[in-house]
């Protein structure tokens, strides 16, 4: 292996690292402000990129034009989705067969087959519900 792809690997698994820690909705800003003085702004864009096409991240665009990524826990089945808090940003992991039903009804009904994959339904989470009021 030459020096080069070695370090880009490692550069790649520093980023993975660091993207896996995140409990909460990121920027590119966020991850290179960790990483800035190891690995360049372009290697993070193009790792980012790969995983959102993959399907490890999720990308969202806020109402001022802001690029936030989440990190979605890989999961081998089909019969889960995510719960994102507006709030605070919170994204919880659900295994629930109820999504199925769900599934079965819009496309029964409305000829729409979701990715049951990536399923994100926004909200408030209970902590922030209470803080609320």
């Amino acid at each position: 292996m030459k020096r080069n792809e070695s370090y880009n690997t490692k550069q790649k698994d520093l980023i993975l690292s660091i993207i896996k820690k995140q409990t909460h909705e990121f920027t590119i800003k966020n991850i290179y402000s960790e990483v800035s003085d190891k690995t360049g702004l372009t290697t993070i864009y193009r790792l980012v990129d790969k995983l959102v096409l993959e399907g490890t991240l999720k990308k969202y665009i806020s109402k001022d034009n802001i690029t936030y990524y989440q990190y979605l826990e890989k999961c081998d089945h089909d019969d889960h989705f995510y719960l994102k808090c507006e709030n605070c940003g919170e994204l919880i992991h659900i295994d629930c067969s109820s999504i199925n039903e769900l599934s079965n009804h819009l496309l029964k009904d409305h000829s729409f087959m979701i990715n049951k994959k990536n399923i994100v339904i926004n909200g408030l989470c209970n902590s922030c519900r209470k803080k609320l009021g």
